[in-house]
């Protein structure tokens, strides 16, 4: 996610006015996205799960973000802290806070569209962020903590049985830098290693080859981008950047790292699912070159 971006004071700005957008997303020239991505079967077989971070959608609801993620032929998905839960239930927000009820609507509705909640965050990591992520089913937790925490964390993680990924934010965030990230991994549990944002290294100046090569065995799942540039860029189809898609997915291919991809998609934002639907098939064109 990009830390430019304050993302309650953005969902209150944008209120009511994207309830009614809905999918009209799902168009461009005629075509419809999920005619030109039907997921990434390839990946599987490689043990890559590919799904999208909600966030690329924050412009709608939660449930419409189930949906244009579901579209494009994709069964994972990574909720963020604060979106709008659906239009029948807009002042529900995704999070620790939501009710039971509100929980097992959202679990139905993620059955009904057979797409699985993998990943939450970027959020805080309390031992309520762990109850809910038990309760919803999350494998990861995506954070950024605070430098003395990772001893309750590392308790944390092995008592619930679910990951802490670091996430980085581009330079002056904490963990801009990935040999950061290493050295508070550093004799802890593998339960706690690296969401790896490619996008925001790119921001931060950092090729994200190098990074992942550094970050080998301990990645647990990653923020996946490619920007038309280094530093002030924005996200681009993946494969038309400069990040080197190819070059990333065969250096996480040679570290043998199976684990979950999360599209996030921070451009063109009320349009972008057409762009995403190149991301997922090139992608996925990868992963048969290397299977």
């Amino acid at each position: 996610m990009n830390s430019r971006v304050d993302r309650r004071s953005f969902l209150r700005t944008t209120g009511m006015l994207t309830a009614a957008v809905g999918l009209s997303g799902l168009d461009v020239g005629g075509v419809r996205a999920a005619e030109t991505a039907k997921g990434a079967p390839n990946a599987e077989k490689l043990g890559w799960r590919l799904g999208c971070q909600a966030y690329s959608f924050n412009q709608f609801t939660f449930f419409e973000a189930v949906d244009k993620n579901a579209s494009v032929g994709l069964r994972y998905i990574e909720a963020y802290p604060g979106q709008r839960l659906s239009g029948e239930k807009p002042d529900v927000q995704i999070g620790e806070s939501m009710s039971a009820e509100d929980r097992a609507v959202v679990k139905k509705k993620l059955s009904d569209a057979n797409v699985k909640l993998v990943c939450f965050g970027v959020t805080g990591a309390s031992r309520r962020t762990f109850d809910f992520a038990k309760d919803m089913g999350i494998e990861t937790i995506v954070s950024e903590p605070a430098f003395n925490a990772f001893d309750q964390l590392d308790k944390l993680c092995e008592e619930y049985g679910i990951n802490i990924a670091i996430h980085n934010h581009p330079k002056p965030s904490p963990y801009w830098n990935p040999d950061t990230v290493l050295k508070v991994c550093k004799g802890r549990s593998k339960r706690i290693g690296a969401c790896a944002d490619t996008g925001h290294w790119m921001r931060s100046e950092i090729k994200p080859i190098e990074a992942l090569k550094k970050l080998q065995g301990r990645i647990i799942s990653l923020h996946f981008k490619d920007l038309n540039q280094y530093g002030n860029g924005h996200d681009v189809p993946w494969g038309t950047g400069e990040g080197d898609v190819k070059g990333m997915l065969r250096e996480v291919y040679r570290q043998k790292f199976k684990g979950v991809f999360s599209i996030e998609y921070e451009y063109n934002w009320k349009n972008s699912l057409p762009e995403i639907a190149k991301c997922v098939e090139y992608f996925d064109k990868v992963a048969a070159e290397l299977a």
